[in-house]
C-alpha cells in the first residue's frame, strides 16, 4: 500500500495493526505526528516492507520487540524520535536495509546490530549518537553501506580489522574520529570512504587496495606528509578531497594517471556501486509477488547517498546520475609547493580543480587548455607567476576562474562565450 501521494495526516491509526496481511507500506511524506501505535508494532506480521520517512513521528524507536518477523526494509529517517536506538530492532532477523538517519537519537550504538547478519545497509547518521563506534560493524559479513556521519562519536578507526568486511560504501564524516588512518581502510571493497572533518592525524597512508576506490573524501583532518604515490594507482576515482589539511611537498604528477577525468568508461560503468548498488540479487525472491503488483524496489545506492563537494566557491550536494558523471579533485588549503604538474591537463573531464591556498610557484601549464569540461578552477592564494596561459579562453565551459593573490601579468578576457565567466584576479 502506497500512501504517499495521499492527504492523509494526524496520528497514525492504531486500526493500522489490523492489516494482517500487507506486505508493503509507504506512508513517507504525510503530515502524520506522535508514536507509533503499539497495535501496530504487535500487528502487520506479514509486512516485508515499511516507509514511515520525512513525518513528524516521535517516541522511542521499537523499544520493545514487535511481529514485523519477516521485514526487510525499515526506513525511519527524517522524523522527531528521541531515547536510545530500541532493543526491538534486535529481533529483526530478517533485515536487509535500516535507515534511521536524521532524527533525536541518543546514547550508544548497540553493539548487537552484528546479530542481524542479513543487514546490507545501515545509516544512522545525523542523530546525537555518543561512545566509540563497535568494532563489530566493521566486520559484519553482509554490510555494505556504513553511515554514521554527524553524531557526537568519538575513538580511533580500527587498525586491526582486515579488509573491512564486506563493506562498499562507508560514511564517517564529523563524529570526531582520532589516530591515524589504517593502510587496510579500502581493503577490497570500499568503492566510497567519507572521513572528513574528523580529528585524524599522521600521514595518508599506502593503501593496500585501492583497486575499486571512486569517491575519496579526506578534507578537514591534521593529515601531514606528501601526498603518496599510491594514490596514483586509484584507476577508477570520480571525487578525491585532500583539502584543508597540513600535507606537503610537491604534487605527484602521476596523479594524472588516476581516472580523474581520464574515462575509462567501460570499467567504471561496470564496477560504479554507487550507481548500480542494488540488493535486488537479495530481494528477487521475497519481491516476487509485490513485483506483479507493480512495486518498484528501490534500493539504488544513489537515492540513500548525498555526497558534498565544493565547486564554484560553494558546496553542491550530489546523488545519482549527476554524481555519476562529476570528476573533481580539491587539494586546497595545504602546504604543498613546487610547480603544477602540466600533465594535469590531460584530465580532460575534470568538472572541479582546486589548488588554492597553497605555495605553489611557477607559472600556470598551457596544457590546462586541455581541460575541455572544467567548470571551476581555482588557484588562488599561491605564489604563481607570469601571464595567464591565452589558451584558457578557449575554455567554453569554464564559470568561476579565481587566480587572486598571485603574482600574475597581462590581461585575461574571453570573448564569443555562451557561459558567464567570473574571474578573479589580482
Amino acid at each position: 500500500m502506497n500512501l504517499t501521494t495521499n492527504g492523509f495526516q494526524g496520528n497514525l491509526p492504531s486500526s493500522l495493526g489490523n492489516m494482517e496481511m500487507i506486505e508493503f507500506l509507504d506512508i513517507s511524506h504525510r503530515s502524520f505526528h506522535g508514536k507509533l501505535p503499539r497495535s501496530f508494532l504487535k500487528g502487520c506480521d506479514s509486512l516485508i516492507v515499511l516507509k514511515l520517512s520525512h513525518k513528524k513521528l516521535s517516541g522511542e524507536v521499537f523499544p520493545e520487540a514487535s511481529n514485523f518477523f519477516s521485514i526487510l526494509e525499515l526506513s525511519m529517517d527524517n522524523n522527531l524520535f528521541t531515547g536510545k536506538i530500541g532493543r526491538g530492532l534486535q529481533s529483526l532477523r530478517s533485515l536487509i536495509m535500516l535507515d534511521i538517519s536524521n532524527n533525536n537519537l541518543s546514547g550508544v550504538i548497540p553493539s548487537w546490530f552484528d546479530q542481524l547478519q542479513d543487514l546490507h545497509s545501515l545509516q544512522i547518521s545525523n542523530n546525537l549518537l555518543e561512545g566509540e563506534v563497535p568494532i563489530s560493524l566493521f566486520n559484519m559479513s553482509s554490510l555494505q553501506l556504513l553511515a554514521l556521519s554527524a553524531n557526537s562519536l568519538s575513538g580511533d578507526l580500527p587498525q586491526a580489522i582486515s579488509g573491512y568486511g564486506a563493506l562498499k560504501v562507508l560514511l564517517l564524516r564529523d563524529i570526531n574520529l582520532s589516530g591515524v588512518i589504517p593502510d587496510t581502510l579500502l581493503g577490497k571493497n570500499i568503492i566510497v570512504l567519507d572521513l572528513r572533518n574528523n580529528r585524524l592525524s599522521g600521514n595518508i597512508p599506502e593503501f593496500i587496495n585501492t583497486q575499486y576506490i571512486r569517491i575519496l573524501l579526506l578534507r578537514g583532518n591534521n593529515l601531514t606528509g606528501s601526498i603518496p604515490r599510491r594514490l596514483c594507482a586509484v584507476r577508477s576515482i570520480h571525487l578525491l578531497d585532500l583539502a584543508n589539511n597540513k600535507l606537503n611537498g610537491s604534487i605527484p604528477s602521476c596523479l594524472r594517471n588516476a581516472s580523474l577525468g581520464l574515462g575509462r568508461g567501460g570499467y567504471i560503468r561496470r564496477l560504479f556501486i554507487i550507481i548500480t548498488f542494488f540488493l535486488w540479487e537479495h530481494l528477487s525472491v521475497h519481491f516476487s509477488n509485490l513485483c506483479s503488483y507493480g512495486f518498484a524496489i528501490d534500493y539504488e545506492l544513489s537515492t540513500q547517498t548525498k555526497i558534498e563537494f565544493a565547486t564554484k566557491h560553494r558546496y553542491n550536494a550530489y546523488r545519482g546520475g549527476n554524481l555519476k558523471l562529476l570528476f573533481g579533485l580539491d587539494l586546497s588549503k595545504n602546504e604543498l609547493s613546487g610547480e603544477i604538474p602540466i600533465e594535469f591537463g590531460g584530465l580532460r573531464k575534470l568538472h572541479a580543480l582546486n589548488l588554492s591556498h597553497n605555495n605553489l610557484s611557477g607559472v600556470i601549464p598551457e596544457s590546462f587548455s586541455g581541460l575541455k569540461n572544467v567548470e571551476s578552477l581555482d588557484l588562488s592564494f599561491n605564489r604563481l607567476q607570469g601571464q595567464i596561459p591565452p589558451q584558457l579562453t578557449e575554455l567554453s565551459n569554464l564559470e568561476v576562474f579565481n587566480v587572486s593573490y598571485n603574482n600574475f601579468s597581462g590581461a585575461f578576457h574571453r570573448e564569443n562565450s555562451l557561459t558567464p565567466l567570473t574571474c578573479e584576479a589580482t
